[in-house]
């Protein structure tokens, strides 16, 4: 199954070509999702075959849960007057969890995502590793562990069921959706940008480019609205300038499909396929960072498209390196091997360029290395 994921700056045209890209899709014979926040601009869409249209409604996927927790909340705390599901007010984040859980119970062959502005896409993107981090220091996995035969003796009457019971009963449910997580193949989803062309729309994408390398994607395409511009006077050559000038610094991020920009909105699924020359393709995200041998020792490296000197923090908690980029912060379980060694340092690869990156080294911790293992690893280095 493949995920396209389109976002942009606010009136860019994001929810448009998202579902131009749906339509198209679904008119090459494959099941496809339009997810969104809004409402399409063609109402027309629920009629195309092959295309199914979901609009997420954050208030009412709180209400629906609230509604199948209550009672049993109610069971175990009958001494808490609890509101109805009608009075309940969504947290902050709402939105994005309703959007996950909508995209994990997707069935097509292909969902595109339409993510709105960049800062809800990247919220977006980052919420499973955020669930998972919270998972586990709320709720390690011995005792998840506790808690299923905890469970199990409730469900037989051999324990009484108690509030523990109440917050337990989640963890299979955050587990669930953490397991259908689309967005965790990053071979099989792509992050397509829209922007217009003009001054600064690319360093916004590039900032955006560096947090999507955060979470192991990268964009596969800039999706450019352009405007035609076939006069000859100082306006429209100073113009026209501007906008090739804007294309080529949006092509160093990623290949640039230009979307002629129309007169009026389209009124159609037929108009919203001509947008779009061909399909989004499904971009190739970075391979989950692996250590390697290097200098004699050991190294991991993290890409960080676009990343500065100073834009980027590094700190070792416990089994995790914790990277923080332009206030948006992933923390990386360390594999095996580098959980037993200690941190060296870090440096920032190529700054400014797509192929920017984190470099941490690592060396055997000797309280945590067995002797024989480290005697070998000093004769080899």
């Amino acid at each position: 199954m493949r995920t396209l994921l389109v976002t942009g700056p606010g009136g860019a045209g994001t929810t448009t070509l998202a579902a131009a890209a749906a339509v198209r899709v679904a008119r090459s014979g494959r099941r496809t999702l339009l997810l969104s926040r809004q409402a399409p601009p063609v109402t027309a869409l629920a009629a195309e075959p092959g295309l199914t249209v979901t609009t997420v409604d954050p208030q009412g996927a709180v209400e629906g849960v609230w509604a199948g927790a209550a009672d049993a909340v109610g069971a175990v705390l009958p001494q808490v007057a609890l509101p109805p599901a009608s009075s309940v007010v969504p947290l902050p984040g709402a939105a994005d969890l309703a959007l996950l859980a909508e995209l994990a119970r997707a069935e097509a062959d292909l969902v595109v995502v339409d993510a709105g502005p960049i800062d809800s896409a990247l919220a977006l993107v980052g919420l499973p590793a955020t669930l998972r981090w919270w998972l586990d220091q709320l709720m390690p996995p011995g005792m998840r562990a506790l808690g299923a035969v905890r469970t199990a003796a409730v469900a037989s009457g051999a324990v009484r069921r108690g509030p523990v019971d109440a917050a337990l009963s989640l963890v299979p449910v955050v587990e669930a959706l953490l397991a259908a997580d689309r967005l965790a193949d990053p071979t099989g989803t792509g992050v397509h940008l829209v922007a217009a062309p003009r001054p600064g729309s690319a360093a916004a994408l590039r900032a955006a480019a560096t947090v999507l390398g955060l979470h192991g994607l990268r964009a596969a395409s800039v999706l450019s609205r352009v405007l035609p511009l076939p006069g000859e006077d100082d306006w429209t050559t100073r113009r026209a300038g501007e906008q090739e000038a804007a294309l080529g610094a949006l092509a160093d991020i990623a290949p640039v499909r230009r979307v002629d920009e129309l007169a009026v909105a389209p009124d159609g699924a037929d108009a919203l396929a001509a947008l779009l020359a061909e399909e989004l393709p499904a971009g190739t995200g970075f391979p989950p960072p692996a250590p390697e041998r290097h200098e004699g020792a050991w190294r991991l490296r993290v890409p960080l498209p676009f990343a500065e000197h100073g834009t980027v923090t590094l700190t070792r908690w416990v089994d995790d390196l914790v990277l923080t980029v332009q206030g948006v912060r992933r923390s990386l379980r360390l594999d095996p091997l580098l959980r037993r060694c200690e941190v060296t340092g870090g440096r920032l690869a190529d700054p400014g360029t797509a192929d920017a990156c984190l470099e941490v080294g690592f060396r055997p911790d000797p309280q945590l290395w067995p002797t024989d293992l480290l005697s070998a690893e000093e004769r080899t280095s």
